[in-house]
């Protein structure tokens, strides 16, 4: 038996952007293509639209974890646990993070408060095939930490241990902005090979990867297949494109940094 999610992260308050993917999931939940829809988070910051996307995610009861941003302004926070990397890019992280807080509802504070960090989602086999369940662990940053960046190239033995402690056999994970997915092999102590794997869903809203589209991902588990199996969970990236310029000119029109409305563009 398969099971579908679609599963996207990092809208950043880009409404357009988060539009075009809700439009593009709506038509495959239509065909009955996806059983489920699930965010991994940062609804807000570096854009124009905090509310009206966190309002979007409510409306239509899309189960949502916290990213890092999402937990600094539910918190009232100046602080955004992003990991900036030169003066620059810090002077206008905070901007970013004075403008979200001063932006956003009572209301969606509070909802950016009330989100868990982690959504589990356990997939069971068919009972005459006596398996270990699959475990489909949801998280922002990594398992570890909210913010913690779990980019491709970091070794695949840190990535594993970070699943091995969680007890996941299949992780997404988001934050980095940059789509990837490995399939993983662990030797137990039986001499099986299994294989764990590690989802990075990209971003609506802000992707860092080369392409201005956004991403997101379309994430199919077959319970019927073993875990010896790699085939047993696939991940497939759907590009969406949307009106970049709509979103650039807001963040222009804005006291955003004008940066960001460029970095849309430059992608």
């Amino acid at each position: 038996m398969t099971t579908t999610f679609a599963v996207f992260s990092d809208v950043h308050a880009n409404l357009p952007a988060l539009e075009a993917v809700l439009r593009d999931i709506d038509a495959r939940l239509g065909r009955g293509e996806v059983d489920a829809v699930y965010c991994l988070g940062d609804l807000v910051g570096y854009a124009t639209w905090p509310n009206e996307v966190v309002t979007a995610v409510q409306e239509r009861g899309i189960a949502t974890i916290a990213g890092n941003y999402d937990e600094g302004v539910g918190l009232g926070s100046d602080d955004c646990g992003c990991a900036y990397l030169t003066d620059e890019d810090k002077a206008r992280g905070a901007e970013s993070i004075a403008y979200t807080n001063g932006a956003v509802t009572d209301a969606t504070r509070r909802y950016l408060r009330s989100l868990p960090r982690h959504l589990r989602v356990t997939l069971a086999p068919p009972r005459e095939r006596k398996a270990e369940p699959i475990e489909v662990l949801m998280v922002h940053g990594s398992p570890r930490r909210i913010n913690e960046y779990l980019f491709e190239d970091r070794p695949d033995d840190l990535i594993l241990k970070r699943m091995t402690e969680a007890r996941a056999d299949v992780m997404l994970v988001g934050h980095t902005h940059k789509p990837y997915h490995k399939a993983l092999a662990v030797e137990t102590e039986t001499g099986e090979t299994l294989y764990r794997h590690a989802v990075n869903i990209g971003s609506v809203g802000k992707p860092k990867d080369g392409d201005p589209r956004s991403c997101y991902v379309l994430l199919t588990v077959d319970s019927e297949r073993p875990k010896t199996d790699p085939g047993y969970c696939s991940a497939e990236f759907i590009r969406v494109e949307y009106d970049v310029e709509e979103t650039a000119q807001a963040i222009e029109a804005s006291p955003l940094p004008n940066d960001f409305a460029q970095m849309l563009r430059d992608a």
